[in-house]
């Protein structure tokens, strides 16, 4: 076990789903439970990477519907901040910029709506999990391990990772909060899969978001298909962003601030992941 904050499930067994930042988009969670009740894929065998307040229009509908669910799930650092009654996001944004400036829009939204029953599911969120599956170690992050709001993208240095699945002894890494699905060797032989968010588009020009299943030790990607222009609307309705409610219709990012050089050139290109065993 890393630390105090880390919660083992133990040893699991059959097909897993795993995805990342809701972000308050009620619709894509929706949409997620229909095509693991279709997979056959239970609550217990499903994790996500935190974010699940974000953006979108109903982040304490959300929040329900998580815990309603009974799946795994860890704090990010959205989740995080409103633990703790931050009056930020803490999102890791440049200072000034675009994202940052719509946090002072979205996050407040969010956080004038959590009740007593959300703020006791956030208190009950881990801040990693841990498992194992066909003899591997799994470890379950938001960001990075020591900074929670950290940007960890394929293009990231391998360094920087390996560091991580040596602190941490795992064998496959799975990750969050970049908002872009990728899956990676390591120089160490370990893996870094990042499943990506269902609840904006991967800056790919596509409607759709992104998860990940894993069978037996196969790791595909799959895209989810979800009301996005209901979304796109309550966000409009509710005074949120519109730029962030375009990207729910576009596919494309309204800016490329946090992304690294490789990954805003890819901006509005298809996304190609084929299937891995680790």
């Amino acid at each position: 076990m890393w630390n105090s904050r880390t919660k083992d499930i133990g040893q699991l067994e059959g097909k897993l789903l795993l995805f990342g930042g809701p972000y308050s988009n009620l619709h894509a969670l929706q949409s997620l439970k229909q095509a693991a009740d279709q997979a056959q894929i239970p609550a217990q065998n499903i994790i996500c990477t935190g974010d699940i307040v974000g953006y979108c229009a109903y982040p304490s509908e959300s929040l329900d519907f998580i815990r309603d669910w009974g799946i795994h799930a860890i704090y990010g650092n959205v989740e995080y901040n409103l633990i703790h009654d931050i009056d930020d996001c803490g999102c890791n944004f440049t200072e000034g910029g675009r994202c940052d400036l719509f946090s002072r829009q979205w996050y407040p939204y969010a956080k004038s709506r959590i009740n007593e029953a959300n703020q006791a599911y956030l208190n009950t969120l881990p801040e990693f999990i841990t498992f194992g599956r066909q003899g591997k170690r799994y470890h379950v992050l938001h960001g990075g391990l020591e900074d929670t709001s950290a940007f960890i993208f394929a293009s990231t240095e391998d360094q920087i990772k390996t560091t991580i699945t040596e602190k941490t002894g795992a064998d496959v890494i799975i990750g969050g909060h970049c908002g872009l699905p990728f899956i990676q060797q390591l120089s160490n032989g370990s893996w870094w899969l990042n499943a990506g968010v269902i609840g904006m588009p991967a800056n790919d020009g596509k409607q759709t978001t992104w998860y990940a299943i894993a069978n037996n030790n196969h790791i595909s990607f799959h895209t989810l298909d979800y009301d996005h222009t209901a979304a796109a609307n309550a966000m409009r309705q509710n005074g949120l962003p519109g730029s962030y409610a375009n990207t729910l219709e576009t596919g494309i990012w309204d800016n490329c601030e946090i992304l690294p050089e490789t990954e805003a050139r890819q901006q509005g290109r298809e996304i190609e992941l084929r299937q891995v065993n680790v």
